[in-house]
Parts: structure tokens; sequence; C-alpha cells
């Protein structure tokens, strides 16, 4: 089911690093190489098909963005806000960057 905004402001404190926008919820890392960057790829690909919840990833080089939403719920749910917490806890706080 759809957040509400107030469910939505809510769950953003479980991922701060993530960044809301609309109806998704996105972040990004650099990692020392491209050969790294598709270990953390394969990770989450791994996870995510695990559950049956895919995120949109964007790959370039040693950059990896993914962007999580629940296009059949037509927004967030806690699917993402799950998915985004594993995602953490897959990479830690390192690696991290802002665009």
């Amino acid at each position: 089911m759809k957040l509400s905004p107030d469910e939505i402001n809510s769950a953003l404190g479980n991922v701060p690093l993530w960044n809301h926008d609309n109806d998704q919820i996105s972040r990004a890392w650099q990692f020392r190489d491209f050969g790294d960057a598709m270990i953390f790829v394969n990770r989450v690909a791994e996870l995510a098909q695990s559950n049956e919840h895919h995120p949109d990833i964007l790959i370039r080089y040693n950059k990896v963005a993914l962007t999580l939403t629940t296009h059949d719920a037509g927004g967030l749910t806690n699917r993402d806000f799950w998915l985004a917490r594993q995602i953490d806890d897959l990479i830690g706080e390192e690696n991290s960057y802002e665009d």
C-alpha cells in the first residue's frame, strides 16, 4: 500500500542518506573501481531478486545510483524503505558520495 506523506517522512528517518523526490527514494555510491562497483551491484541484485522488489540501477564506471519506488502501488511503500535499509546494511556508510 502506498505510504502517506507523513508515513514517508517518518520512514525517511530510518534511511537518512537516501534522497526523497516525489514518489521515489535514491542514493548513490562511489567505489574504488568498476570491479568493486559491480560486486556491489551484484549483491544488490541478489537481495532484490530474493525479495522480488527491484531498484532502478545506473552504473557509471565506479559510481552506482539506485532508485526505489513501488510501481504497482504508484509510489513509495514500506517495501522500498525496507530494501533501502537492507542495501545500506550491505555497504555501510563508507563509499557514499553526493552528486
